[in-house]
């Protein structure tokens, strides 16, 4: 299991396919779910290291998407295997 330091994400946000997919900006996201543009662009370009509850509700809200919609796992190839 990798450490809090490390900077490799499993999990991945397509909060940029969905604003995409529904013509929509970061901007105007931001103001319909309540919180700051800086906040987003965090969460869409993968440097978040976590969510709440109630935004990922929000956003799927005003998405009208479901979380798996918005995040995905990939497992990072280099983890190191048993054997």
């Amino acid at each position: 299991m990798s450490g809090e330091g490390d900077e490799t994400h499993e999990i991945h946000v397509r909060l940029d396919h969905l604003l995409a997919e529904r013509d929509m900006t970061l901007a105007e996201l931001a103001v319909r779910v309540g919180v700051t543009n800086v906040n987003l662009s965090i969460l869409k370009n993968n440097r978040a290291k976590a969510i709440r509850f109630t935004t990922l509700m929000s956003i799927c809200r005003v998405l009208e998407c479901q979380p798996g919609d918005l995040l995905t796992y990939r497992p990072v190839a280099s983890r190191s295997k048993p054997g």
